[in-house]
This record gives C-alpha cells, sequence and structure tokens, in this order.
C-alpha cells in the first residue's frame, strides 16, 4: 500500500514507496507510500522576480508583508536571497516545520513551462494490495477500476480540477488539487483544496515551497511531445496561482509519515491562492468559472452510489501530463481503531493524483467534494480518502475566516 504522495520528476524517477508497516486493527503488514514526483538537484535558479504572499501593492504586483519578513528573518532567512536560490537550502534550521511558520514568497516565472513539464515520474516496487480482514470496518478489497481520460478541454469537464507543483529536499513534486468554494467570498473564492502531504512532510518535516496550483493544466490534453514546444499559456492558461497560507491537520504535522500510513486519515490540507503576476481584479473562482461546496458531513458509505477521483497521474503508465478519473461505489478502509475509517474506491491512478478530489452527491443533492486521494498500493488498483468530518471543517473554515477581512 502506498499513501499517494506527491510524484517524482522525470530526472529522479519518481514516487516513493514506503516499507512495510504493521497496520493495528488489520493485524496485516503492508507497504504504505506517499505517491510524490520530484525532480533533481540541477533545478533552474530560481528568478528573482516581483512577487509575495499577502498583500497587494498599487501596481497590483503581490507584495510580502512586513510580517511575513520577519518570521522569514527569525529563522534566518533573506527574502531576497530566498528568491535567488536560498530556498534550496534544506537545512534543518530553515526547513520550517510549525503551522505559524508556513511561508511561500513568490518567485516570478520560477514554474516555467519546462519545470511544470519535468515534474511528472515516480518509479513502482510491488507490494501486498489486500489488506481486507480486519475487525470489520474495512471492507472487502474493491476491484480495479480503469482510470478514464478526462475529455479535452479538461476546463469544460472539470474545471475546478488541477495540479499542484512544489519543491521538497529531493526535488520539484506535483500532486492534484481543486478549486473549493469560499464561504467568507461568496462566488469568488481563492481557496484549494489537496492532501495533507502534498504540503506538509508530516512527522519528519516541514512545510513544502514554492507551492503553487496550476488550474486546467494542459487543458488541450497535449502529449509530452506537444509540450516540449508548447507555451506557458497553453500549459497554464488560467494561470499560476501560489500559496499565500496552507493549512493541514494538527493530526498530519504530529503523526504523518511515508511510512506505515500515519496521518491518512487525517490526510488533507486547504491553500489561500494568489496569482503569480498580480492581481487582475479576479479571484480564482471568477477566473476559472466554477468551484465546488466542501460537505463535511457526506452520506455513510451504504448510501453513496458513486464517487469520482479526479487527478493527474504520473507514475507509469501515466506521464502526468493529462487529466483522468475513477468512478465507482466507495467502501471502507480502517488502518486504526481509533482513527476515522476512510473511503476507497477502486482506481488505477497513481503517484501525482494525491489531492485530488473525490465528488459525490452531497446532502443537498448536488455535486460537492466529500474527499481528496490520500493512499493506495504500489500496484495501483485501488485509492482511499479521508472522510471529511470536524478535523477538516476547523481547516477549512480557518483558512477562510484567515483572509475574510481581505
Amino acid at each position: 500500500m502506498r499513501l499517494i504522495r506527491p510524484a517524482r520528476a522525470a530526472r529522479q524517477g519518481g514516487a516513493r514507496r514506503v516499507r512495510p508497516s504493521a497496520l493495528a486493527v488489520a493485524a496485516v503488514t503492508a507497504a504504505l507510500t506517499l505517491t510524490a514526483t520530484a525532480c533533481g538537484p540541477e533545478e533552474d535558479d530560481a528568478g528573482a522576480g516581483p512577487g509575495g504572499t499577502a498583500s497587494q501593492a498599487s501596481d497590483g504586483k503581490i507584495t510580502i508583508p512586513d510580517d511575513l519578513k520577519d518570521r522569514l528573518k527569525e529563522h534566518g532567512i533573506d527574502v531576497d536571497r530566498w528568491r535567488n536560490g536560498e530556498w534550496k537550502n534544506w537545512d534543518k534550521d530553515k526547513w520550517l516545520r510549525e503551522a505559524k511558520d508556513f511561508v511561500n514568497p513568490i518567485i516570478e516565472d520560477l514554474w516555467d513551462p519546462d519545470r511544470m513539464r519535468d515534474a511528472d515520474k515516480s518509479p513502482e516496487k510491488p507490494v501486498d494490495n489486500d489488506i481486507s480482514g480486519d475487525t470489520g470496518v474495512t471492507d472487502p478489497t474493491p476491484a480495479p477500476v480503469q482510470a478514464a481520460g478526462v475529455a479535452t478541454p479538461y476546463h469544460a469537464n472539470a474545471a475546478e480540477s488541477g495540479k499542484l507543483l512544489f519543491d521538497s529536499p529531493e526535488g520539484s513534486m506535483v500532486c492534484s488539487a481543486t478549486v473549493v468554494k469560499d464561504p467568507a467570498h461568496p462566488g469568488k473564492s481563492n481557496l484549494v483544496w489537496t492532501a495533507g502531504h502534498c504540503v506538509h512532510a508530516g512527522k519528519k518535516g516541514g512545510w513544502y515551497r514554492n507551492i503553487a496550483f496550476v488550474p486546467s493544466y494542459n487543458d488541450k490534453g497535449l502529449s509530452s511531445a506537444g509540450l516540449k514546444t508548447a507555451t506557458k499559456e497553453q500549459i497554464a492558461p488560467y494561470g499560476v496561482w501560489w500559496g499565500q497560507w496552507a493549512q493541514t491537520s494538527d493530526q498530519w504535522i504530529s503523526q504523518g509519515s511515508s511510512v506505515g500510513g500515519q496521518g491518512a486519515p487525517y490526510d488533507f490540507a486547504v491553500l489561500h491562492v494568489a496569482p503569480e503576476k498580480g492581481s487582475t481584479g479576479k479571484s480564482l473562482e471568477e477566473t476559472v468559472g466554477s468551484a465546488l461546496p466542501v460537505d463535511f458531513d457526506a452520506p455513510a458509505v451504504p448510501k453513496i452510489d458513486t464517487m469520482t477521483a479526479t487527478g493527474f497521474p504520473a507514475a507509469p503508465p501515466y506521464d502526468g501530463q493529462k487529466a483522468f478519473q475513477c468512478a465507482d461505489r466507495p467502501g471502507r478502509l480502517s488502518l486504526a481503531a481509533d482513527d476515522p475509517t476512510m473511503y476507497r474506491i477502486g482506481c488505477t491512478m497513481t503517484g501525482g493524483s494525491s489531492g485530488g478530489g473525490w465528488v459525490a452527491t452531497g446532502q443537498d443533492g448536488k455535486r460537492a467534494l466529500v474527499s481528496n486521494t490520500s493512499i493506495g498500493p504500489v500496484t495501483a488498483g485501488w485509492l482511499a480518502g479521508p472522510r471529511l468530518g470536524k478535523e477538516a471543517k476547523g481547516v477549512y473554515e480557518a483558512v477562510s475566516k484567515k483572509y475574510a477581512g481581505q
């Protein structure tokens, strides 16, 4: 089993796989991996273009507020040096870990077409696909459901979905993410939903860097060959949106691990984003034309006919450049007696699909985000995602309230 983590880029291989670990309730041994995609140490130097994370200057550019600069300085980080490549310094004392320490200064054009395209691959190591047989809260392993390509243009068929790009000590990585509604800004949301492991490394690490969201990535579904000559506008037709703020669960920060699946039932995160090139006067929701509501009280598994997971799988046989979906009736997966039971569906998507939204009919009868891709087997026959409850609602509301007056 793998925690579907960010997928590694082509030059370095791909998604990390984890060693076997005992699951307390199931009393079974299964390897879990977080699927991530990362580039190697030959990354381009970061440009020193204008940018920031929280406020907007009179010329329309996003600027870094003084309090953020002060927080960076507390950790020995100079903003200008950061933009010029200091962000590549992953010394323990500079890898910001605590919830209050999230910082993500915009580095304009860091995510150029080559860098976005190259964050795409992840290696595979087979492990046991079947962890059924626990105390009764885990249903039998679902039959694999072959992922189907999203019809192009993606914007017409999955406008809320996109690709999440970020840097880790291992290089550039990718996940998937979804535009969600903001109760503080109806019709004008800048909120993005993804997995906790796509923004924070968990108990042995800290916040990832240069986190950016690309809605409708490769909207026309160009081939890998076609993308080699594609412009940034073709790859990111609705722009690149940088994370101003990220928040995940306390459980993920304290327990999350690439070994054994710890923290997976709390593996969710919310980002507040801002456009890389400065404000156009439109929010992310207005720019893409859609945002999904989040249902924190979705029906119990037996009452849900279908859940649809969307993502940009990057590990073979996929290349991370195209969007795919799986639709299946969900079952239950329990990793530990004291943790919430997760949803599980059959799906062949691989690393890079992490964080992608799961959509079902909500309590009001309309489409809603009810989970996100978190874990799955290295053999890629199924995926599991957290059931969103009070912890997830708390994260979501906290990010919304942080920007309520802006």
